[in-house]
């Protein structure tokens, strides 16, 4: 019995591993399977281990015993599933299900019978299972991470159907990941301090949420390729080299990085919604990069305002437009408030949610409501632009190649279209379109020109190459134009819904040509060809959620209660655990010190019952206790080494306990009692290291063990 609770402690935490990774990897009965072989394995190598025969099999033996379990059970499972027989005479969905139970148990049995079997045998074996243990919640939770908050699905889509937010499962799931790596560092020969333990670790890990209330939930890492987030505009790397290849990565393309709420119904004419955030359009004698000048790109927002932000440059079109108004809630911080395509005004709103959003705010625009066509026939520029303005947006490169290269994509144009600034444009595009390939990986970055080096290289890059390359070569024809820097969400994402969720790979770069009367309007190469899948999985559940939380909070409490059908507010049960955490760690010191003050309050007959009692406690908050079966004298003969006076502290008592009549002239007066008690606690003093001192003093429970 000296080592079941140990070994079911152990069981239970590995097998809590195998539970948390088994979704991925099979269905309820598989994960019912893996506990259960893990619980097996744990039990029967802990109680065989030291026994005839394993005992007398070498570890090699053992290990290479456990590996052929692991392929039986694979050839098991194989067998049962393709059995025809079987699957006639219990259903096919019985016979997968005993396949799946079959399979998962001998292997989670063989696996944790191997790790068992390590750690008796070496001394790292321990550290093996705690690495295990640590790989199972990492890689299970691992998706969760850079803000995808609706990761794992079997997690998220339970939070989400309910209205709850997935962090905060997340972060019960993290709390209980910690307790268990704590366990498994523990003793045995420590096994009586494991509630105090589990209660102490318990508060600190719950801490955390007392943490995210101050300070807001974990958000995702900056999608800052592009240059869109971060706290500065001067800051900004992309300023310098917008062309990052090499530093794309795809690890973090599902996160979110935004939510915006439709407040008008608005389809785009292209498929695509458009949040502009900025533009590269002032050349620099390198590349082109964000206008300095005062009279360029006066239609973008150059930082966000307290209170409404108006767009100096009044947008063109009319009855080409629609007035849309949208709310934009940034789940990561922005350098610059983006806005669907044309904003004219920002406003900044109060945030509802400042546990999850970093900002909110509205966004009125003029948004396109042409179509291609009607682009044709119509000139480029403003009539507003001084002859210096229309200069800047011309220039490009002195590669006499942009220029080479539009002229003979457009020689092919009809006659009726040869001179038509929209036709030029969107023959490039075309060309692009047809020849270009999209990829993250090339290797353009560091060159002189990158748009060069890939428009008259290989022709493979991403969205700034095409970006850059369109509007050398559109402003080589005499078409001003710049590069909008921003997020593209195909419109199929928002699903019908007023609230769309704008991730990181929506990061995008894209040409915009001037067209008098219209602005500026965006003409984006679409690769036909491409190296990497720039798709994402519907985020349907996580969509609305955040929607529900940037409209207010009422809105958001009718989405839970909507959703929750009767199920459990996870956050009452929450507040709940943490209320009975405190009041038991409370109740532990009140108790505590009560007892280590009642000998100075108490008197008469029991100031020798509760006298010793308060040594005792002293003793035990020091790690020093008596044994089951142990007699108070042998307790006193063992302690005797740290405390001598404990010796004549423990006559007095006995001969106290004995009652009246009992030898009585030997008992003590009060006045000794709180001598023999000082006098320990020196002797202790003098024995026992002061950090122990300081643990005991902190430990609440200590006096549970008080023998």
């Amino acid at each position: 019995m000296g080592q079941f609770l140990p070994t079911s402690l152990r069981a239970s935490i590995i097998a809590a591993s195998y539970w948390v990774l088994s979704p991925m990897l099979t269905n309820l009965t598989g994960s019912v399977a893996s506990f259960i072989g893990c619980l097996i394995g744990c039990y029967a190598i802990d109680y065989w281990i030291n026994r005839t025969p394993l005992v007398n099999y070498r570890t090699l033996v053992l290990l290479g015993s456990c590996a052929g379990l692991v392929g039986a059970g694979l050839i098991v499972g194989n067998i049962v599933t393709s059995s025809f027989l079987l699957a006639n005479l219990i259903s096919p969905i019985t016979s997968f299900n005993v396949a799946e139970f079959l399979k998962w148990m001998l292997v989670c049995f063989a696996m944790t019978s191997a790790l068992r079997i390590v750690a008796h045998r070496f001394s790292f074996g321990a550290i093996i299972e705690i690495l295990f243990v640590a790989s199972a919640f990492v890689i299970t939770l691992a998706a969760h991470r850079n803000g995808m908050i609706h990761r794992p699905y079997f997690i998220g889509d339970y939070a989400l159907m309910r209205g709850i937010d997935p962090a905060s499962i997340l972060m019960v799931m993290g709390c209980g990941a910690v307790l268990c790596l704590a366990a498994l560092l523990m003793k045995e020969s420590n096994q009586k301090k494991l509630p105090i333990h589990f209660a102490m670790l318990g508060l600190l890990c719950f801490s955390l949420l007392a943490y995210i209330q101050i300070f807001g939930l974990p958000t995702p890492s900056y999608t800052d390729d592009l240059g869109l987030t971060g706290t500065s505009r001067g800051g900004s790397s992309a300023t310098d080299n917008p062309f990052r290849d090499g530093e794309n990565n795809t690890d973090n393309l599902e996160a979110p990085v935004a939510i915006v709420l439709f407040r008008d119904d608005y389809e785009p004419v292209n498929g695509s919604y458009y949040f502009r955030e900025t533009a590269y359009s002032q050349w620099n004698g390198n590349l082109l990069v964000e206008a300095t000048r005062s009279d360029m790109d006066q239609d973008l927002a150059d930082s966000f305002s307290a209170s409404t932000l108006q767009i100096e440059e009044d947008i063109p079109g009319g009855d080409s437009r629609d007035a849309v108004k949208t709310s934009v809630g940034l789940l990561v911080p922005h350098r610059v408030p983006f806005g669907l395509e044309s904003p004219t005004s920002f406003a900044n709103t109060p945030n509802p949610n400042n546990l999850r959003f970093k900002r909110t705010y509205d966004v009125e625009s003029l948004a396109p409501a042409f179509d291609y066509s009607s682009l044709i026939g119509r000139e480029v520029g403003a009539d507003f632009w001084t002859a210096d303005v229309w200069e800047k947006y011309l220039e490009l490169p002195e590669d006499p190649r942009y220029g080479q290269l539009a002229r003979e994509i457009t020689s092919n144009l009809r006659p009726e279209y040869a001179d038509d600034p929209f036709a030029k444009a969107f023959s490039i595009k075309t060309y692009l379109d047809e020849n270009g390939i999209y990829s993250l990986k090339n290797v353009h970055a560091y060159e002189d020109d990158p748009a060069a080096s890939f428009l008259f290289g290989d022709l493979t890059g991403y969205c700034m190459h095409f970006a850059y390359s369109a509007t050398y070569m559109f402003r080589s024809l005499g078409i001003p134009t710049r590069v909008g820097i921003g997020y593209s969400v195909p419109a199929s994402n928002r699903a019908g819904g007023s609230a769309l969720l704008v991730q990181a790979i929506h990061g995008h770069a894209w040409p915009e040509v001037y067209f008098e009367d219209l602005g500026w309007v965006i003409i984006d190469p679409a690769p036909q060809q491409t190296l990497v899948d720039m798709t994402t999985d519907p985020q349907n559940g996580l969509q609305q959620l955040l929607g529900d939380m940037l409209r207010n909070d009422a809105s958001f409490e009718d989405f839970i209660a909507s959703q929750q059908s009767g199920s459990i507010p996870l956050d009452k049960i929450l507040y709940t655990i943490y209320a009975l955490i405190a009041a038991a760690i409370l109740s532990g010191y009140l108790v505590k010190g009560y007892r280590i003050w009642a000998p100075s309050l108490a008197g008469g007959e029991s100031l020798y019952r509760i006298s010793y009692r308060a040594v005792l406690d002293r003793l035990a908050s020091l790690g020093i206790r008596r044994s089951i079966g142990e007699s108070r004298e042998a307790f006193a003969k063992r302690v005797k080494r740290v405390s001598p006076a404990f010796t004549e502290i423990t006559d007095a008592h006995l001969k106290y306990a004995l009652g009246p009549g009992q030898e009585t002239s030997s008992q003590v007066s009060g006045t000794d009692w709180q001598s023999l008690s000082h006098r320990i606690n020196d002797e202790l003093r003098q024995k026992i290291p002061t950090w122990k001192f300081f643990l005991g003093s902190i430990n609440p429970f200590s006096w549970l063990f008080t023998r």
